[in-house]
């Protein structure tokens, strides 16, 4: 074949010279990409099949990002261990950034802190000032422990009927925990660890959107009400705990009426 000019602009040609069937007939090639052009479009493909970025996407500071998550669940743990134990008054406003100054950080983390406290219904927004702590009252707390006892009663009496005598006994560990933590007289120490306790006991029901639940109705009957003490005393916090055990061995004796009653009178006195 000998090349010829294709005269209309669309490239190179080649005509083909062998034999009649062939003469006059043109058959053009289509134009072919550059190597560097090549290469260029199999990096982006391997990249994008590994999940690396492209020159058209900016890359995600996932480190900071990582930190700061990091550091707003610890001063989250920090405000609800402080209002639990009656550091952070009823009533009273605090601004973001005295309570940064307080845990050493800036005022970012305990802002996005208090807003999730705010959905949990511990605190409200005050605008241009900072986040008022919710007062609560006996009728709240009454309220609480009838939604408790709706949910949470008939959960305990079904599993009371069908759970093995030997997943309860596996539970004696954090019932005592709960102990210790009573005589510790901290109430913020305590109410951990009592949450610890009820949290594994529905846990046993296999239902994470009950466990769930319960655990923040119980964590809003921890809240202290208005004009209480800071904090219940070592008599008050043991016999509370040691209702953990009473209910376990209730539990393992298949007792109902005993279950029904310890689980009612415990929920209503949780605070």
């Amino acid at each position: 074949m000998t090349p010829s000019t294709d005269t209309s602009g669309g490239g190179p040609v080649q005509q083909s010279t062998h034999g009649s069937a062939d003469t006059g007939v043109v058959r053009r090639v289509p134009p072919q990409p550059r190597a560097q052009d090549v290469d260029r479009e199999r990096g982006v493909e391997a990249g994008a099949t590994r999940g690396e970025h492209t020159h058209s996407e900016a890359p995600i500071p996932r480190p900071r990002l990582v930190q700061r998550a990091s550091v707003r669940g610890q001063i989250l743990d920090a405000l609800r261990t402080a209002l639990v134990a009656g550091e952070l008054t009823p009533g009273e406003v605090y601004s973001a950034p005295a309570l940064g100054e307080r845990f050493g950080v800036s005022a970012t983390p305990v802002r996005e802190a208090m807003q999730q406290l705010a959905l949990e219904g511990a605190v409200e927004v005050v605008p241009n000032r900072g986040f008022r702590v919710v007062e609560r009252g006996a009728r709240e707390l009454a309220e609480l422990a009838e939604v408790r006892a709706l949910i949470e009663i008939p959960v305990m009496l079904r599993l009371a009927r069908t759970v093995p005598a030997e997943r309860w006994t596996a539970l004696r560990p954090l019932a005592e925990a709960t102990l210790r933590a009573a005589s510790s007289g901290c109430r913020a120490t305590y109410a951990e660890s009592d949450r610890a306790f009820h949290r594994a006991l529905f846990a046993l029901s296999g239902n994470e959107q009950l466990v769930q639940i319960a655990d923040d109705l119980h964590r809003r009957a921890q809240w202290p009400l208005v004009g209480s003490p800071s904090s219940r005393g070592h008599a008050a916090l043991l016999a509370d705990a040691t209702e953990h055990t009473t209910l376990l061995d209730a539990l393992i004796a298949r007792d109902l009426d005993v279950v029904r009653a310890l689980v009612g009178e415990h929920f209503a006195g949780a605070s």
